[in-house]
């Protein structure tokens, strides 16, 4: 069984979302995380959990809406997760490619998303792009102020460095689609030296098609394509990563297990 950690089922239409866990499901992907990006969606992606028990769902803020509103206290961020099927904080981080809100309250809020993940005991997946050196930076400041936390760089495009900052920090690196792409040779050869108890695999749908879906929407049942690719960079079967990446997923989400 193959697990989707990062997909977003609140950005399909409700009459679909049945067809798309069942095509999923048919896929070989037993789970799915359905990723908040609003806070004020929590209700909407907690009930979308509830819908489904092969969904599971985060709570927080993406960069993108990180203007949207006041910084939350990180105790609000951690109180969102009380429910059974919230098993992480996020996704929260850094983008300085679109930069759509401002770089500070960008960093206000990702600081607040380690402060709730501290708090909460939760995972927290992040959202890294252009900002290799910041989001290193914030990491280890909040772990040295605040103790340590888990976390996984979703849908990695970064450089070597940032992976290789996370790694040491404990953290988790998750491959999306992006990792097919025929020009994407670098992401292929930093996959290739992620140790394999830290990997993970998802859709980001519906974004991302992995070869040869893209250009297409995407959707949870694509990460198929995605692990086989990780399997043949590793040297495994599919079969094996699918087993390996579902028990890293259970090993860093300990509430999903």
């Amino acid at each position: 069984m193959l697990i989707d950690s990062h997909c977003h089922l609140d950005y399909f239409n409700e009459p679909e979302r049945g067809e798309i866990v069942a095509r999923a499901i048919a896929a070989g992907v037993g789970e799915m995380v359905t990723i908040g990006t609003r806070l004020t969606r929590s209700d909407e992606l907690r009930g979308i959990a509830d819908s489904y028990p092969q969904v599971w769902c985060t709570v927080g803020i993406h960069p993108h809406n990180a203007a949207e509103t006041s910084v939350p206290a990180p105790e609000s961020i951690a109180a969102e997760s009380n429910h059974p099927k919230v098993i992480g904080i996020g996704e929260s981080g850094l983008d300085y490619f679109y930069d759509k809100a401002p770089r500070d309250l960008q960093q206000e809020s990702f600081r607040a998303h380690c402060r709730a993940a501290q708090l909460s005991g939760l995972p927290l997946a992040i959202h890294a792009r252009d900002a290799d050196a910041d989001i290193a930076a914030i990491l280890r400041e909040e772990r040295d102020r605040g103790g340590k936390f888990d976390f996984l760089l979703h849908c990695f495009s970064s450089g070597r460095g940032l992976a290789e900052a996370a790694l040491e920090m404990g953290g988790y690196v998750s491959f999306s689609g992006i990792l097919t792409f025929p020009k994407s040779s670098e992401i292929r050869d930093i996959a290739r030296d992620v140790p394999k108890e830290r990997l993970l695999v998802e859709t980001d749908s519906p974004y991302l098609a992995p070869v040869p879906f893209r250009g297409k929407r995407n959707e949870p049942g694509h990460v198929v394509h995605t692990a086989r690719v990780l399997a043949e960079v590793h040297g495994m079967t599919a079969e094996a990563m699918a087993d390996l990446t579902t028990a890293n997923f259970r090993r860093l989400f300990r509430k999903a297990a």
